[in-house]
């Protein structure tokens, strides 16, 4: 809602449109303050004709009643409609992209949810109603920079048994693909980060670097991809070494998000790659500890919804992030 308000006055500001309960939208607008009528429309293409004088949202079905900052259980099936509606939506092109907020995954693990997360879950929908296979890979950009972790939601001490020079060669491979199609940077860098302190020392320190990174790399680069590495992650990410890559694809989750959201926490925004649709997401958690108290700041996510507005019309972005990613506030259309 707060993001509705601060973009609903900028004719530059993509139209988009909420899919949940409107009656759960409208009481919290009511119990927050926030000025921000809701009208439930039939159809995506509705929301562009009201968007500026009310939150469009697109009922899921399925009536809200958690309380804010709770997890709530019964909320699952709700969740797990909205989701696989704006799948459906963007199937059918009643939306261009798909932009999700973050799910509580402990209440859907409760409900028997077999997914890791979001990413999984929009693979598996992705099958379901576009066909085919998709390998999904995260991506979270930044004006100053962007990060592929090739491993994501699995505990530290698994990352190094699941990486894999097929591993790396698919997520480097999809991520150059990616940022050649859908932001436009003409023969993509990709920088590999290693695993152990120092890239392992030659070996002193781990043998990765060695056995399973150089020859991902050899085969990334046989396929004609620019890369480089593996590098010591510890000064990957300074000014000077940004200069030098497009990207770079980290080992494991937090190699790539502590650098990232430390530089740009409000303007980094999460990318699936890999998707036969657009989605993209803030690159912040649930919140529970502030959420429905009406100080929680929207930047991240109106920063998510001018990508994927911008992902959708197919406008580059540059390269390294020297073209500036929507301010807070004002999205690109």
């Amino acid at each position: 809602m707060k993001a509705w308000v601060r973009m609903r006055d900028d004719p530059r500001a993509p139209p988009f449109f909420a899919v949940t309960d409107p009656d759960y939208l409208a009481n919290a607008a009511r119990r927050l303050g926030i000025s921000a009528p809701v009208k439930t429309i039939a159809a995506g293409a509705d929301a562009a004709t009201i968007f500026r004088h009310a939150l469009p949202v697109y009922a899921s079905g399925h009536s809200v009643a958690a309380t804010p900052g709770a997890a709530d259980p019964k909320s699952v099936a709700g969740i797990l409609a909205s989701i696989e509606s704006c799948v459906r939506l963007v199937r059918s092109r009643e939306a261009a992209a798909l932009v999700t907020n973050p799910i509580a995954k402990e209440v859907l693990f409760s409900a028997d949810f077999r997914h890791p997360g979001h990413t999984e879950y929009l693979a598996e929908l992705s099958g379901r109603y576009f066909g085919g296979n998709a390998r999904p890979v995260m991506l979270i950009w930044s004006p100053q920079f962007a990060v592929v972790p090739a491993t994501i939601h699995v505990p530290l001490a698994k990352a190094p048994v699941l990486l894999t020079r097929k591993l790396l060669v698919e997520t480097g491979m999809i991520t150059a693909r990616d940022l050649a199609t859908r932001f436009g940077v003409k023969n993509p860098r990709l920088a590999f980060a290693g695993l152990n302190p120092h890239a392992g020392e030659g070996g002193s320190m781990g043998r990765e670097e060695i056995e399973i990174i150089a020859p991902a790399l050899a085969d990334l680069a046989a396929a004609g991809i620019p890369v480089s590495g593996p590098h010591a992650a510890d000064s990957l990410f300074r000014p000077e070494a940004r200069k030098n890559y497009d990207a770079v694809i980290a080992m494991y989750h937090d190699q790539a998000l502590i650098p990232i959201k430390t530089v740009a926490f409000d303007q980094a925004v999460n990318v699936t790659l890999g998707l036969p649709l657009i989605r993209t997401s803030p690159d912040h958690g649930t919140a529970f500890d502030i959420a429905g108290k009406g100080i929680a700041d929207p930047t991240s996510l109106i920063a998510a919804l001018g990508l994927a507005a911008r992902l959708a019309k197919r406008e580059p972005l540059g390269q390294s992030g020297s073209d500036a990613m929507p301010q807070a506030g004002r999205p690109s259309s």
